[in-house]
């Protein structure tokens, strides 16, 4: 008789999370999740191939946390721009994981959904995507140096970031 599964991937997925979150990629083993839900490190590869394996999963479960969240905002440039930067200062490692890790796209895809259809609203169809990664790439950059603690002047960072939203969607609005 097979012996019976002590841990499912969605456990194994938020265990590493966890890891990942507390200490860094470094900390994230296969050794240290498996302690984490209870079981030997040789039952996890039953689930999951390797480390690599295990990084997707988590880089994916990461982006689908945050394509859920942006998906349950009012949809708003401004609502969506908010939940992406609150989702990184919550969950800095996995933010930055997102955009380390080959084999997370589906759920990266996923994760843009509502940015386009905001964005399509905005500057109509043919120029969805270039206003989308406009958005992207500006709040990825502002949210990675606020992590990185380079606002190194004086001056309110909040209020710093809203000057810098409300200017790109006028931008996008009046061309």
């Amino acid at each position: 008789m097979p012996t019976p599964d002590r841990t499912s991937l969605a456990e194994i997925v938020d265990a590493g999370r966890g890891i990942v979150e507390l200490g860094g990629l470094s900390k994230l083993t296969m050794q240290a999740v498996a302690d984490r839900v209870g079981v030997r490190a040789p039952s996890l590869y039953k689930r999951v191939r390797d480390r690599d394996a295990l990084l997707t999963l988590v880089a994916e479960a990461s982006a689908n946390d945050l394509a859920d969240r942006l998906e349950a905002s009012d949809g708003s440039l401004g609502a969506l721009a908010h939940v992406y930067r609150s989702f990184a200062q919550r969950h800095p490692e996995g933010f930055r994981l997102m955009f380390a890790v080959d084999g997370a796209e589906a759920a990266m895809a996923r994760a843009s959904v509502p940015l386009l259809r905001a964005t399509s609203e905005i500057v109509g169809p043919d120029a969805t995507l270039d206003a989308a990664r406009l958005l992207t790439a500006w709040a990825t950059g502002f949210v990675n140096m606020e992590l990185s603690g380079s606002f190194r002047f004086d001056g309110d960072i909040d209020q710093a970031f809203e000057y810098g939203l409300e200017r790109l969607v006028a931008g996008l609005r009046a061309g």
